[in-house]
């Protein structure tokens, strides 16, 4: 199984408010307790294909 990319630098990533779901990705369009990218290599078996760097980051 491959490597999930990072959320925390990735430019889709977002923080929510509800304590419950903190963590969202907004091409997917959902939020829960685990990293986006992590919910999308276990429903897939592949890396998120949505994945793009936040500007300025390396």
């Amino acid at each position: 199984m491959e490597k999930a990319p990072n959320c925390l630098k990735c430019a889709h990533f977002r923080i929510t408010w509800d304590p419950a779901f903190p963590r969202a990705c907004e091409v997917f369009g959902f939020k829960g307790q685990n990293m986006p990218s992590a919910e999308v290599i276990r429903s897939t078996g592949k890396p998120c294909p949505a994945f793009v760097l936040k500007k300025g980051l390396k």
